[in-house]
């Protein structure tokens, strides 16, 4: 598994943007699909982002599609989110997450290694 630390995070007005980082450990980063997922309360875990080990390729959920944008460094073990034009429905426990191949992947069930987690508030 991959040890994964994430930062960022915090309370934002709609409008807004804030920058989520999550730094990785253990198993080589660089042969690892990453992806954020974010989770608000009453609600199920849903997909947001993903990137490619390489970072060729990424795919977003449609409801942050023009408004995110994922990133990796592999040299430095490190993948962000970037999340401009928040809006109050964005609302969630952000969660950064690898997954043991080299495509993108975006169920839940496909990464095996998780973040803690930090909240991510947008008021209105």
């Amino acid at each position: 598994q991959v040890q994964l630390v994430e930062s960022g995070g915090g309370l934002v007005q709609t409008g807004g943007s804030l920058r989520l980082s999550c730094a990785a450990s253990g198993r080589s980063f660089s042969i690892n699909s990453m992806g954020w997922f974010r989770q608000a309360p009453g609600k199920e875990r849903e997909f947001v982002a993903a990137i490619s080990w390489r970072g060729g390729s990424t795919s977003y959920a449609d409801s942050v599609k023009g408004r995110f944008t994922i990133s990796r460094d592999n040299a430095k073990n490190t993948v962000n989110l970037q999340m401009n034009s928040l809006k109050p429905e964005d609302t969630a426990v952000y969660y950064c997450a690898a997954a043991n191949v080299y495509n993108i992947v975006t169920r839940v069930a496909n990464y095996d290694s998780w973040g803690q987690g930090p909240q991510v508030t947008v008021s209105s």
